[in-house]
């Protein structure tokens, strides 16, 4: 029984921020609470362009139902209008190849052939530079969602936003630690940039109604387990909203 007691008070433990980080929020979160310091935290974007969520853009063009990506773009937009408010840095991450697919690997990356966007570019070569390239309302982030002047971009051309990239430079050149992921799709590149961002030694929360998966409704809920039982800490807006809103010094 007592083991049971002990078990419980430390899934209420909250983990804290460094000290002296400054100004900090309590998040609710699952398995436990976590303590953001503001200074050190930032939410990362992951590819909420209209290749993704939009009519008309990739996805749509691939058969696939984008119209739940509506609700990740008006949550999405919540969360960031609450991380504004508070001084959290935003990172967009911007994924995407030039028009000549230099950057994709070509036949002797895996990348080439897994990569849905870039099949599908094979498959009718008359989408070639238009869809995810530089340039293009594809590649282009959602309305209502564009970076702001003090925000960063970060282009990608990987599902991971730390591979080939500068985002670990642009993070801990900051002192940023603490990460909290919105964004699409949740199991791939979502849960990609979380895993590499925890092998780097960052704090990972992800935010289960400001992110969509691509497949099952299922899947999700798979994305989910993984990052509160291996990776990281899952919340949903309102309770960032909240924390943020009600953030100590």
């Amino acid at each position: 029984m007592q083991d049971k007691v002990r078990s419980a008070a430390d899934r209420q433990a909250i983990v804290p921020a460094p000290k002296g980080s400054g100004p900090t929020a309590v998040l609710q979160a699952t398995p436990e609470p976590i303590e953001l310091p503001l200074e050190h935290t930032a939410v990362i974007v992951v590819d909420m362009q209209n290749g993704y969520a939009s009519r008309g853009g990739y996805r749509d063009l691939a058969g696939k139902d984008v119209a739940p990506a509506q609700a990740v773009i008006d949550r999405t937009r919540e969360l960031l209008a609450s991380a504004r408010g508070a001084g959290i840095s935003i990172v967009y991450l911007q994924n995407g190849w030039d028009a000549e697919l230099k950057n994709s690997g070509g036949p002797d990356s895996p990348n080439w052939h897994k990569s849905n966007p870039l099949k599908l570019m094979r498959e009718k070569p008359e989408l070639r530079g238009k869809i995810l390239t530089p340039g293009s309302w594809d590649y282009e982030f959602v309305e209502g969602l564009e970076p702001q002047p003090q925000d960063f971009i970060v282009p990608k051309g990987r599902y991971s936003g730390f591979t080939g990239t500068d985002l670990d430079n642009l993070l801990r050149s900051r002192g940023i630690r603490h990460l909290v992921f919105v964004g699409i799709a949740s199991n791939v590149c979502v849960e990609s940039t979380i895993r590499d961002a925890y092998f780097r030694e960052y704090f990972c929360v992800f935010v289960k109604d400001a992110t969509q998966a691509s497949g099952p409704a299922f899947i999700q809920d798979a994305v989910i387990y993984n990052v509160e039982t291996f990776l990281g800490w899952v919340t949903d807006t309102a309770r960032f909203g909240a924390a943020v809103g009600a953030a100590k010094a």
